[in-house]
Formats: C-alpha cells, structure tokens, sequence
C-alpha cells in the first residue's frame, strides 16, 4: 500500500491529515491524495478540532496526547501532526489495516 501519507521524522513520524469536522463521530474514514482523511465531530472554531485531532490519533495509535504535535496547519483542513517516539512499522500497522477496510 502507498504510504505517501506518512514521513519518517527524526523524533517519530508526522502524518498528513485531511479534518473533517462535525461529523455524526470521530473516525478514519480513508485516503484522500496523500492525506488520512479523518472525520470529527469537533467545530472547527478555537482550536476545537485541532485538539479533537491530536486526541483522535493518540488513541488510535495507542500513545499519551503529549506525544502528538500539530506541526502545520492550525487553522487549516490539511494538518500535519508529529508522533513522537513512534517508528513508521508501528504507525502502518494500526492505521494501514483500517485503510484496507475503508476502501
């Protein structure tokens, strides 16, 4: 599977991430170009989505909230968030069986 959505970082791995917020719920819904589309049921006002997002991926991905960083796009759909201390076999591992899912 292309993983185009994903880089390995120094400190971890940064994901692309494409938000859409209000959302029925909270879920990784597929691929959209080089980007996770996740759907959340946060408005996208006062950083409410942002933190929904970091929230979102840490418990996916199974690591504490400190550890994920959104590292571009504060005020934009397309956000990149940096997963600290992860390696890129354990980020493929959990997002990439719910991708083959969704498709």
């Amino acid at each position: 599977m292309n993983a185009s959505w994903f880089q390995p970082h120094a400190e971890g791995v940064v994901v692309n991430i494409l938000v859409q917020p209000r959302a029925s719920r909270n879920e990784l819904v597929g691929l959209q170009g080089d980007c996770l589309k996740i759907r959340l049921t946060s408005p996208p006002v006062e950083g409410a989505a942002n933190k929904s997002c970091r929230d979102f991926l840490a418990k996916l991905l199974g690591v504490g909230k400190g550890r994920v960083a959104l590292v571009a796009g504060q005020k934009s759909r397309q956000k990149r968030f940096l997963i600290l201390d992860v390696d890129s076999a354990l980020v493929r591992a959990v997002i990439e069986p719910i991708l083959a899912h969704a498709s």
